[in-house]
């Protein structure tokens, strides 16, 4: 097979402008910034994340779904922190290997989810590298002025919900890797197919303002990020082992291989929103969360003190060696 590679303004024109059609402020990405209208009674949302080769994902996935989990592992943070997600930026650095056939599914990737979410590229940026693939990428989204939902924000007694289910997509990672060989083909299938393409709660986000005093998306793993936002609220935070929801795939796996827990519980690549939220709105969060077609789950509760326990069934404190995963 013959790889065709175009010059940068060619990909530039061919696969990346029309993402940003229908978007005045990208100026069919003809100039070197975008404006960004922004209402008056309204936030800027801004986060961003990159994903690398043989680190993020394992490098024979489709581009489609390579596109799709970069910008979705974004709108899950903004989602997270009640923001309605309206545009993207992207930093491509590929190496000579990336040929117009990738970048093309690579955009019809990114395409569907568009219309999936509602978002529309706004610029950005390619460089060539003689390293392994690494794509960053930053979502804008919008929220009521100085309404964003930190991490630190909960308080005692704010019950610990989780949206989805936690563990599939560290499973999957391991399923990728030829792990649990045992497992039937659609369990095996759905786990992979959960860790290669997340499914993050993207409506939910904006509902969870004037309802919850805290969230943030489950990206590290569970209990890292409840630690997280346990620290950042100086409270302790105790959770339920046996609560945590997990998929009938996750749960068949959990059956042979006790052991595995903690992978679920601290394996990360979920991308789900983890909330406090308190008693009184408990069914305001429920109602929302039904409204919009997503599982939520209560897990446990905020208590003063410091530190996450994870507690079994018979009440005693679970020890993980490992909590979730490092950046460093």
């Amino acid at each position: 097979m013959t790889m065709t590679v175009s010059g940068e303004f060619e990909r530039i024109a061919r696969f990346f402008a029309p993402l940003a059609k229908g978007f005045d402020g990208a100026d069919g990405l003809n100039d070197d910034a975008a404006a960004l209208p922004v209402p008056n009674d309204q936030d800027l949302i801004v986060s961003t994340d990159t994903i690398v080769e043989k680190i993020h994902y394992l490098g024979p996935e489709k581009p489609a779904s390579i596109a799709s989990k970069l910008l979705r592992v974004t709108l899950s943070d903004l989602a997270s922190k009640g923001a309605v997600p309206v545009w993207y930026t992207m930093n491509l650095a590929l190496p000579a290997k990336i040929d117009d056939a990738w970048l093309e599914g690579f955009c019809d990737g990114l395409a569907r989810d568009q219309e999936r979410y509602g978002v529309t590229l706004a610029g950005g940026d390619t460089v060539k590298t003689e390293g392994p693939v690494v794509l960053t990428l930053t979502g804008y989204g919008l929220a009521p002025a100085g309404k964003i939902l930190r991490r630190g924000g909960a308080r005692p007694g704010d019950l610990i919900y989780v949206t989805g289910t936690i563990g599939d997509g560290a499973l999957g990672l391991e399923c990728a890797r030829g792990a649990f060989p045992e497992l039937n083909w659609n369990a095996r299938y759905y786990l992979v197919q959960r860790y290669e393409l997340p499914d993050p709660p993207v409506a939910l986000g904006a509902a969870l303002i004037g309802i919850a005093h805290a969230a943030m998306d489950i990206s590290d793993g569970l209990v890292a990020d409840l630690a997280h936002m346990a620290d950042a609220s100086d409270l302790r935070a105790m959770i339920h082992a046996i609560s945590v929801p997990v998929s009938d795939a996750a749960a068949e796996i959990l059956s042979d291989c006790p052991d595995r827990l903690p992978s679920v519980l601290s394996g990360g690549d979920d991308y789900q929103i983890l909330a406090a939220v308190p008693v009184a709105a408990e069914d305001a969060f429920l109602s929302a969360a039904r409204k919009h077609s997503v599982a939520a789950t209560r897990i446990g509760e905020f208590k003063k003190g410091s530190g996450v326990s994870v507690l079994d069934a018979d009440g005693a404190e679970l020890a993980l060696a490992q909590t979730g995963y490092s950046h460093s």
